[in-house]
């Protein structure tokens, strides 16, 4: 059943996959500021001579306007901002992981105002040819935060207290981090946790803190975050995920 009619106006917006509709449209899914994902219907967009043909872009910053009360509206009229460098490459493929992740893992019409700016920010990072693995890591927990996933990433499991930077930990989905110490005393045998990443009590304080300078941080905070989203995801695979791994095997 339709919803009422809306007339949205200046919308900033960022277009995250499209596909031909007809002979000269295209449905169009954006990733706006104050209304979440949207399906977009762009009329005649596809015409030699479309005022919309060359403007909707992945990856460029956009002002849309729409209007229509159901699933998928009516796209009006949509500006080029500027300022942002085509993305190319490696970043390229990883600007599609990020569409990827909000396609599949936000609802449409569910604002989420937070991570538009992170996703801005991490697309801007990756046209600046920053390195990826910060931009992406940073990208997927304000992802799963802002999705409800609170990762709870300074605090023990179960007792509240401070993680020890010392310390070595296991993250347990429904738990949070626990320490090896902890899982010892309540008689757990560590190997029968499955694929729960080792970590240290750092690698958390530095992911709780935004703080990805260290490689080991780093490198913990991928394996970490990819169980996250795995989870979350129910365990359905990514594609733009598999072309990275054959982009890094060759």
């Amino acid at each position: 059943m339709a919803g009422p009619k809306q007339r949205v106006e200046q919308q900033p917006a960022w277009v995250l996959h499209a596909l031909p509709w007809r002979e000269t449209s295209l449905i169009v899914e954006v990733f706006s500021r104050d209304h979440g994902r949207v399906g977009l219907v762009a009329k005649g967009a596809r015409r030699p001579y479309s005022q919309l043909r060359g403007v909707l872009m992945a990856f460029q910053p956009l002002l849309m306007d729409w209007s229509g009360g159901g699933e998928v509206k009516t796209l009006v009229r949509a500006e080029w901002q500027g300022g942002q460098p085509l993305l190319t490459g490696r970043a390229l493929i990883c600007g599609y992981y990020l569409n990827e992740l909000l396609v599949r893992l936000t609802a449409r019409e569910d604002p989420h105002p937070r991570l538009f700016s992170a996703y801005a920010e991490a697309v801007r990072g990756l046209g600046r040819g920053e390195p990826e693995s910060p931009i992406l890591r940073r990208f997927e927990l304000a992802l799963l935060q802002d999705l409800g996933y609170e990762a709870g990433l300074a605090e023990e499991a179960e007792s509240g207290e401070p993680v020890r930077p010392e310390g070595r930990y296991l993250y347990i989905i429904e738990r949070g981090p626990v320490r090896l110490e902890a899982l010892e005393h309540e008689g757990i045998d560590v190997a029968t946790l499955g694929d729960q990443p080792l970590l240290s009590g750092q690698t958390l304080l530095d992911m709780a803190a935004d703080d990805f300078s260290r490689a080991e941080t780093l490198a913990q905070s991928k394996h970490l975050l990819r169980m996250l989203i795995n989870h979350t995801l129910g365990g359905q695979p990514l594609q733009s995920r598999r072309v990275l791994k054959e982009l890094q095997e060759l």
